[in-house]
């Protein structure tokens, strides 16, 4: 199996943090965020990653060289113009096309802290031959996702826009770690920079399964700004988060 670490982003919400590194190198409990990605990544049987990369990205190449590619292939796909997540996984998707067969992979932001586990999550969209599964949670967002009664993605807002009659929705927020089948990136028809989450829901309302896993067991902190990074660092010492 193989995955993606979206790292691209500029890191706005860390600054001053991030003027002169990128967030892939932010640290938490003496790593990068980076490296704590690719050791629960490695540490579940993954040693084939792309990670994308914009702001600084030569930091994080030498980076990742220095150390040895932490005994993993490591490909960079390379934004002049930052793409967001969709657009960042499409140019990517060379990566996930080599060989032949329909599989899975995981994507993964570099901000998010978690311990969801994989591995019932890859066979949840395994079981249920899912195009998309996200890992997603009952928590405070601005950004809610609707899915019905059968965990599946109707819709955004407080509200489901893909017409669903009889069905009861959940707002639940996504917490940035999904697992993709590769027949999906065909399927990709948005262009330049767009979010995943458009071409998730376009593909829903064609009637595509794309499904929500309930994470709500597990620890998950969104690390896009300094106050949560304290957060973490305070979590780490407490022992509430193990490193």
């Amino acid at each position: 199996m193989r995955a993606m670490i979206l790292a691209a982003g500029l890191g706005t919400r860390l600054r001053p943090l991030t003027d002169h590194r990128p967030k892939a190198l932010v640290e938490v409990g003496g790593q990068t965020l980076l490296e704590i990605t690719l050791r629960r990544l490695r540490e579940f049987g993954i040693h084939e990653v792309v990670v994308n990369v914009h702001h600084l990205a030569e930091m994080v190449v030498d980076y990742i060289a220095k150390n040895g590619n932490f005994g993993m292939r490591i490909e960079i796909s390379r934004e002049e113009e930052l793409l967001d997540t969709g657009g960042g996984l499409k140019k990517a998707a060379w990566f996930f096309l080599e060989g032949s067969g329909d599989h899975s992979f995981l994507v993964h932001n570099v901000d998010v802290l978690s311990t969801i586990d994989f591995q019932p999550m890859v066979e949840f969209h395994r079981d249920h031959n899912a195009l998309a599964t996200l890992a997603v949670q009952k928590r405070k967002t601005s950004r809610h996702l609707m899915f019905d009664e059968n965990g599946a993605l109707r819709g955004r807002g407080k509200r489901g826009d893909i017409d669903s009659p009889g069905s009861t929705f959940e707002a639940l927020a996504f917490s940035g770690v999904h697992v993709i089948s590769s027949r999906m990136l065909p399927m990709m028809t948005e262009q330049g920079a767009f979010s995943i989450i458009d071409t998730y829901v376009r593909l829903a309302a064609q009637g595509e399964e794309i499904l929500g896993f309930p994470a709500d067991n597990y620890y998950w902190r969104d690390l896009g700004r300094p106050e949560n990074l304290k957060e973490a660092e305070t979590d780490v010492q407490r022992h509430i988060l193990k490193m």
